[in-house]
């Protein structure tokens, strides 16, 4: 799942996720309320995503109020995603703050590209 309000920056990472064969099924979401709702409304544990691309600087919620939020859903929905923070933003409070999620299990800088899914998500 990529949850990211700029459409070219779901495009972007969708492309890149298929093409690394990273994931058969990419799921894009343009905002962090409707990934929530998905994410609630899901009753088999195979339908959820298993990495969630998560987009800092988003309007009328940002990531951090997914987190935020995402805290509230199912231990069977937090037991089975792994989130990725991804931003532009060089703010070093937003990495730090992003870091210090238990559910955040990295923060990777856009753009999304084979290297940064290799980094992070292919045992060395």
């Amino acid at each position: 799942m990529v949850i990211d309000d700029s459409r070219i920056d779901r495009f972007v990472a969708e492309r890149i996720i298929k093409r690394s064969f990273f994931a058969e099924e990419v799921l894009l979401m343009e905002s962090a309320i409707s990934a929530l709702d998905y994410l609630q409304a899901i009753e088999n544990i195979g339908d959820l995503p298993e990495v969630i691309f998560l987009d800092i600087r988003m309007p009328v919620m940002d990531g951090f109020g997914f987190l935020d939020s995402y805290n509230t859903l199912s231990d069977k929905v937090k037991r089975n995603c792994i989130i990725a923070m991804i931003s532009s933003s060089a703010d070093v409070n937003d990495h730090l703050r992003a870091r210090s999620s238990q559910y955040v299990a990295c923060f990777m800088e856009k753009p999304l590209d084979k290297e940064k899914l290799d980094q992070y998500f292919i045992p060395s």
